[in-house]
């Protein structure tokens, strides 16, 4: 009987283990993620974004409007310590709850009397950022303003969208005279200078406030949003899935909200970053003006335009240029992350 042979040794396969599937989003925040300013703005913005949540309940003077100053300690430099000592006030309101602190602030239950630092029953306060002319904290309403700046902004921008991507995507979806009527209200409403329509708004209301600053900055925001999606949806209209969604007999609204609007995702998001800070800077030039937000509301804009009353002494320059910071800081944060979310859309843009 013959030996068996041997028989050749099978040679090593490599098992290729297939890569992950990843979707859009994915490289998107990649790519988000590698821009360094974009980064740091959306960290300044959060931040931002946190105190305007956190309202009242982390201001030093968290009273209605951070408005309980004193005479005494009017225009005082920042990093300035008083003494003062504090009464019962028998003129003062009720406590009020934690929901109620945080959405306007606790009314004063003490009334502060400024004395010398050898009084008895006297308690140390500093001013980290000084004190306005009417001796009101300077660093409360600084973080106070970020709610109004915020809140504009973001009910601007959401007031922009309905109204933008409703009238853009029926233009460019029906065309014809429907786009030629709806492109030409457009024409009209982008020939009248932004500023220029809030203040027409705001008068036609005949009202001043926080709210009609919301709506009038969000009137004026919509034609950026339209022209965008009417010219996406022109492009998209007759692609191949919308077509096919025709032969199925899908109705007009589901064609346009649920296959076309979402492919106009990435955009519209950077359009909103972009709306966000014109919204904020558009803010603070009508508060400045006294169109916007009225007193003793502390609206950033309001605060440059108190600071500039008083430029020439020694005060004005930091009570123009605190608030003036913080708007220029806030826009820079918003453009910066709308510059990096616009490159991080971009299939061509490359990671680094």
């Amino acid at each position: 009987m013959a030996a068996p042979t041997a028989q050749p040794a099978a040679p090593d396969t490599a098992v290729v283990v297939p890569a992950p599937a990843r979707t859009p989003g994915y490289y998107v925040r990649q790519r988000l993620w590698a821009n360094r300013p974009a980064v740091a703005g959306l960290g300044f913005i959060l931040l931002c974004a946190l105190v305007a949540l956190l309202g009242y309940w982390v201001l030093p003077d968290n009273s209605p409007n951070a408005n309980n100053g004193l005479v005494q300690l009017q225009k005082q430099p920042p990093g300035f310590t008083a003494t003062l000592r504090q009464a019962p006030d028998a003129a003062a309101a009720p406590p009020a709850s934690l929901w109620q602190v945080w959405l306007h602030g606790q009314p004063p239950q003490l009334r502060d009397e400024v004395v010398s630092a050898t009084a008895p029953h006297t308690l140390t306060r500093t001013y980290w950022l000084g004190t306005d002319k009417a001796g009101r904290d300077e660093l409360s309403r600084l973080l106070l303003g970020t709610r109004i700046s915020l809140g504009i902004g973001l009910v601007a921008v959401l007031i922009s969208l309905a109204l933008g991507v409703g009238v853009g995507a029926v233009a460019g979806y029906f065309g014809g005279w429907v786009d030629s009527l709806l492109l030409g209200l457009m024409t009209v409403v982008w020939s009248i200078p932004g500023i220029m329509l809030v203040i027409g708004i705001s008068l036609a209301l005949d009202s001043k406030g926080v709210w009609v600053s919301f709506v009038a900055v969000g009137l004026t925001m919509w034609v950026d949003v339209a022209r965008v999606v009417r010219g996406q949806v022109l492009g998209l209209r007759s692609a191949t899935f919308i077509e096919a969604g025709r032969v199925l007999g899908l109705p007009t609204w589901r064609l346009i909200f649920v296959h076309l609007l979402p492919n106009l995702r990435g955009p519209l998001i950077v359009l909103a970053t972009s709306n966000f800070a014109a919204a904020i800077l558009l803010e603070a030039g009508l508060s400045f003006l006294g169109l916007g937000v009225q007193p003793p509301a502390p609206s950033w804009g309001l605060m440059v335009k108190e600071g500039y009353d008083l430029l020439g002494t020694q005060a004005g320059l930091w009570l123009t240029l605190l608030p003036g910071l913080a708007i220029s800081l806030l826009v820079l944060s918003f453009n910066l992350l709308g510059n990096g979310l616009r490159d991080a859309f971009d299939p061509k843009t490359l990671l680094t």
